[in-house]
């Protein structure tokens, strides 16, 4: 078994790390930059800001966002898919408006575009191929157009690069050129270049030229979106986007979510001298809330509105329930509701903790004296900051869709609008957090988990995204309050002019939630030293519920060597097994499709919260979605061999040998036998002597968990067909047909050794006959472990090992020739993932899976 050195949690942690340091020295440079700054000036630049530079600005985003879904239109053409015109604008819209806001966009707008490509045909490879090619599109095209720029106005980066302007431009011009003419030379040769790992190809010419149409249209409407709203003296628009792709492509290569306080950083150090910093921040501020947080809203309104048309009442009279066309792709973002919820209500929460760092001005008009005004202001404050903490912790429990998380956000935010109006009627604040209760309310169906909110573990991530806004909420209180000295007297003072110190206290408040949430959560216990046995009646609910399932793979939960967890309403179940710290289900959850994503979530958070690490095994793509939704990493381990009855012929010149096989052994006497259970104890004895003589001629202890074990009990539930010549059994196998019988999956195979010439072909084209002939639709042959995974260098590390030993792991297990038997029946082969949780490496899962499936360590070389 693997160990776990310290340095592999490091390593695993060592990105966020980063983040967190970078996003760190970005807000404190921010914060040097805006020193001389008075930030009630930067707020009146803000509402000052004329009417028709916000139209302006508004106007070139649009634009912005309409080039950026030509990105979609290419990266469709060029993996060869055509999708309606409306899709794609939805799937781009939606992609950019949430991948920009959160700042990782190959992952968030990723996930939010195969919801809706998906529904549309395109499977998870392909959508990733999708936003690969966007994030190459987007990187290519905003370093070159920076190149250009830069070339051209050399001296807007003077006092970052320590050389000559010229020196700067003539190199900028360099790289540009070589790297223009590479990219036309490979796009005209139709050549892919081989670089380092990675293989190089480029769309036609054509395409090209439309791709480059559509980078400079982006590029520069973001850039005049920012260019529009900055003060007298900024450079010519044109040297201008030299900047912004530098302070994008620095801000992208932080890691930071939106580049934020990076981006702001590099901009503002970029400036003339002459311009002014507090104006220069005022324009970068709005083009936060105008290019990033205006079309989030735009897309959560959209998202919300569709949500409210499905479910009927006044919205679906009114605007009816959507066209036919796009009626897969609306219910398709039902799923990912619960995300973008977590995400808004995370940043309604910042928001708060901001707002309660801010100088009330509307009750300066009050008397000073006026206790009870100043007592309401200093509660509603509070409230304030505290409501926002607490809105950051139940961000974690929406996304793990927690009914009560979503209850208690709707409670905290009417608590919040009181909050605001309590401090100086602060009706925008109000009016925001009620906008946002009547967009989530359509969303309330979404979130049906009667999970408690601390459930499963909370992710670094959680905590680094959490960290960085409270280190956000403290760099603006004394960016705001800077010019009060500090004096121990602060945190007594209660007046209504008292500004410093009601901030003081707010952030006390807020920073105690967290605190106190922070040490509960680390408090719990770390595992669970024991597992409580399985009730007498288990088993019954178990073959009831597969009783009415088509999927035959359930039918191993009667092998006497799994655990069991059901859902809520007791529709499904998932089967695992446990080894060391790793639970192991054996496929997808078995039952009703509609509990299958809460049971997945439950089984996510059992095994976490005995601090073990949830693995799910051998699962198909039908619930791919599921898994991604819920943070898991999929790993391709093998392919199953499934052969649809309905197309099956024996006829033919590929069947021609093994027909003539089958004919001579039926001449020579064998033949077929299908037994129905219960089985006489006679027959499973005569059995039992061919499963010996069997297990005698292979290394190794007879496995379990994903195959069943020759038990009596065990075989006595399932249909056996056995191969005979007179009346001696040669062979015998077990069908596992579950439900309708529509689908079946043969199960333990085995035969006398030294009557094994021509059996299994013989015994498979018996059942292929026997089921194609009883209406049967699809036949299993089982896994083929490690196949079709590529070899190519560009592939992970895991799916290069294991295709390494695919190929060359036969004397261990015979990989290549099971498939090789396998596809003598030209089946279809269908893909199995292993979907694992962020950190661990699907090297050491699949470690504890073979350890799982032999035994232990002695199964893997004892007999």
């Amino acid at each position: 078994m693997m160990t776990t050195t310290p340095f592999s949690g490091l390593r695993h942690a060592l990105p966020i790390l980063i983040g967190i340091a970078l996003f760190g020295l970005g807000v404190y440079a921010l914060y040097h930059l805006l020193r001389p700054v008075d930030a009630a000036d930067v707020m009146a630049q803000v509402k000052g800001m004329p009417l028709p530079t916000l139209a302006g600005a508004i106007l070139a985003t649009a634009v912005a966002y309409t080039a950026l879904i030509g990105y979609d239109v290419f990266a469709l053409r060029f993996i060869g898919h055509n999708l309606p015109a409306r899709v794609i604008a939805l799937g781009g819209f939606l992609g950019y408006a949430f991948g920009n806001t959160i700042g990782i966009s190959v992952v968030s707008g990723g996930a939010v575009r195969y919801r809706i490509y998906s529904a549309f045909g395109l499977n998870a490879f392909e959508v990733a191929a999708v936003s690969t090619y966007i994030a190459m599109a987007l990187g290519t095209g905003l370093s070159l157009i920076g190149l250009v720029a830069l070339s051209i106005y050399p001296g807007v980066v003077g006092d970052l690069l320590p050389l000559p302007a010229t020196t700067v431009g003539v190199g900028a011009g360099g790289i540009a050129v070589a790297a223009i003419a590479a990219i036309a030379w490979i796009s005209w040769s139709g050549r892919s270049l081989t670089f380092w790992k990675f293989d190089l190809r480029l769309p036609s010419p054509a395409s090209l030229g439309g791709q480059l149409a559509v980078t400079l249209i982006d590029v520069a409407a973001a850039a005049l979106t920012l260019w529009i709203l900055m003060p007298q003296g900024t450079p010519p628009f044109f040297a201008f986007v030299a900047i912004y792709a530098i302070a994008t492509m620095v801000g992208v290569a932080s890691h930071v979510p939106g580049g934020v306080g990076v981006f702001e950083t590099v901009v503002i150090g970029t400036l003339p001298a002459s311009v002014p910093v507090g104006e220069a921040a005022a324009g970068l501020l709005l083009f936060r809330m105008i290019y990033y947080l205006l079309p989030f809203i735009l897309g959560f309104a959209l998202v919300s509105f569709n949500e409210a048309r499905a479910f009927g009442g006044p919205v679906a009279r009114w605007f009816g329930r959507g066209s036919t066309q796009m009626r897969p792709a609306v219910d398709a973002l039902n799923e990912v509701a619960p995300s973008l919820v977590a995400m808004a209500v995370f940043g309604l929460g910042a928001y708060l903790l901001l707002v309660s760092m801010v100088p009330t001005i509307r009750g300066e008009a009050l008397a000073d004296g006026d206790f009870i005004a100043a007592v309401l202001l200093e509660g509603g404050t509070l409230v304030s900051a505290m409501s926002g903490a607490v809105l950051l912790i139940l961000s974690h429990g929406l996304l793990r869709r927690v009914s009560g998380a979503f209850w208690m956000t709707i409670v905290v935010l009417v608590g919040g609008i009181v909050a605001s109006l309590l401090n100086d009627m602060d009706y925008e604040s109000a009016a925001v957090l009620l906008a946002g209760i009547a967009l989530l309310f359509p969303f309330k169906a979404a979130f049906y988990r009667s999970a408690r909110l601390t459930d499963g573990l909370f992710s670094p991530s959680w905590f680094a995204v959490t960290f960085g806004v409270a280190l956000a909420a403290a760099a603006f209180f004394f960016f705001v309050h800077r010019a009060i000295p500090y004096s121990n007297d602060l945190w007594i003072q209660i007046s209504h002019g008292a500004n410093t110190p009601r901030a003081l206290r707010a952030g006390l408040a807020a920073s105690a939630v967290l605190l106190v949430f922070s040490v509960v959560v680390a408090s719990r216990p770390v595992r669970r030293k024991s597992v409580d046995p399985l009730d007498p009646g288990i088993m019954d609910r178990v073959a009831q519920i597969v009783s009415q399932s088509d999927e035959p793979r359930g039918c191993l939960a009667f092998a006497g060597d799994k655990r069991f967890l059901f859902s809520d309403r007791g529709n499904a179940f998932v089967m695992y097994g446990v080894h060391g710290a790793t639970w192991v289900t054996l496929g997808d959850p078995i039952g009703a499709k509609d509990e299958v994503a809460d049971l997945c979530w439950s089984f996510i958070d059992q095994a976490e919260r005995a601090n073990c690490r949830p693995v799910f095994y051998e699962v198909g793509q039908d619930n791919m979605a599921i898994y991604v939704e819920m943070g898991l990493s999929l790993h391709k381990i093998g392919e199953e061999a499934v052969i649809d009855l309905r197309r099956f012929s024996l006829s033919g010149s590929s069947f021609k040998s093994m027909r003539a096989a089958f004919n001579k052994c039926k001449r020579e006497g064998l033949a077929m036998e299908m037994l129905q259970p219960p089985h006489a104890p006679a027959l499973l004895d005569e059995l039992d002597n061919v499963s010996q003589a069997w297990l005698g001629g292979k290394s190794g202890r007879e496995r379990g968990f994903s195959i069943g074990t020759f038990d009596a009990s065990y075989l006595d539930r399932f249909p056996i067909a056995i191969i005979r010549r007179g009346d001696r059994v040669l062979a015998f196998a077990n069908l596992m047909a579950p439900g309708t019988g529509k689908r079946v999956s043969i199960d333990l195979m085995r035969y006398l050794p030294d009557d094994a010439t021509g059996l299994m072909d013989f015994l498979f084209l018996s059942l292929i006959e026997h089921f194609r002939d009883t209406g049967v639709e699809e036949f299993s042959l089982g896994v083929a472990p490690l196949s079709g995974l590529s070899e190519r260098s560009l592939d992970r590390l895991w799916t290069r090992f294991g295709a390494l030993i695919f190929r060359h792991g036969g004397a261990f297990y015979n990989f290549v020739g099971l498939r090789r038997y396998k596809q003598k029946f030209h089946p279809d082969w269908r893909a199995c993932y292993i979907a694992l949780p962020p950190g661990l490496s699907p090297t050491r899962a699949m470690s504890d899976v073979t350890l799982l499936i032999a035994g232990g360590p002695r199964g893997l070389i004892g007999k």
